[in-house]
């Protein structure tokens, strides 16, 4: 499945740089046009209908690249960040399900970002309401890091498509291998891909604590701490989960000072 791709970058090094490493590297990508600034770049996008624009965005300096998805009244393609910024903002990409790659490039991380667009593209055919889905949490993105609204938004990679939820509905995270089981207060679950460790940076610190290698709890959930034949977070309803030794001291200290 070849996926047609546009590069947007108003450096020219740096775009010619992306699609020389794309045809060598990603024969799954097909660069069909590139731009070097947001009017050029809406033009040839509305013109030839690509399924993924690789879009450089600067922060917190510029928002161009966001002004250019707003503008854009048909949105039916995927969109991979391409950024020299970290911390932040990589944050915010995470917790948002947005693929993104790292200034300078890394082969192995672009070839990653392109396996996930063709499994995204196939969600996407078979489920109407993944595009739009996908499309709130570029606004959220956008959001975050443009508009400096604070969110507790997170976007959830599942089987099914992609899921926008509030962190409060969340109840705990149980790591299972190296993806991560999100339960909700509702009952239900997911199967996300992302790490535990990636969900430990994504949720707020003040609201989720990670009580163990295999588990984070929402704070806002905990029943009681007990310490008898072992140490165990009780959330309510009675679900014991344990508390690992080398994080009870963290964790008795966290709840004395709340």
């Amino acid at each position: 499945m070849k996926l047609r791709a546009i590069v947007v970058d108003d450096e020219e090094f740096a775009r010619k740089n992306l699609i020389m490493l794309l045809e060598e590297f990603c024969p799954d990508i097909e660069v069909i046009g590139e731009a070097s600034r947001k009017s050029q770049a809406k033009a040839i996008i509305e013109a030839s209908k690509p399924d993924v624009v690789f879009l450089d965005i600067r922060m917190p300096s510029g928002s161009e690249g966001f002004e250019l998805l707003d503008e854009l009244e048909e949105k039916d393609f995927f969109v991979v960040f391409v950024t020299a910024f970290k911390d932040y903002a990589v944050k915010a990409f995470n917790a948002n399900a947005v693929y993104y790659i790292l200034k300078p490039i890394d082969i192995e991380e672009l070839q990653t970002a392109v396996e996930k667009l063709k499994d995204a593209k196939r969600n996407a055919k078979e489920d109407p309401e993944y595009l739009p889905t996908y499309f709130k949490a570029l606004q959220n993105l956008s959001d975050s890091l443009v508009k400096n609204k604070p969110s507790n938004r997170i976007a959830i990679s599942h089987t099914k498509g992609l899921k926008i939820v509030e962190d409060d509905a969340i109840s705990h995270l149980e790591a299972s291998g190296n993806c991560t089981t999100i339960y909700f207060k509702d009952g239900t679950r997911y199967l996300d891909t992302r790490t535990l460790k990636t969900y430990e940076s994504i949720l707020n610190p003040a609201k989720f604590f990670r009580i163990h290698k295999s588990h984070i709890i929402n704070l806002d959930l905990l029943s009681e701490y007990v310490n008898e034949d072992g140490h165990f977070a009780v959330l309510k309803g009675g679900l014991r989960i344990p508390v690992a030794r080398n994080r009870v001291t963290d964790f008795v200290k966290m709840l004395k000072e709340s």
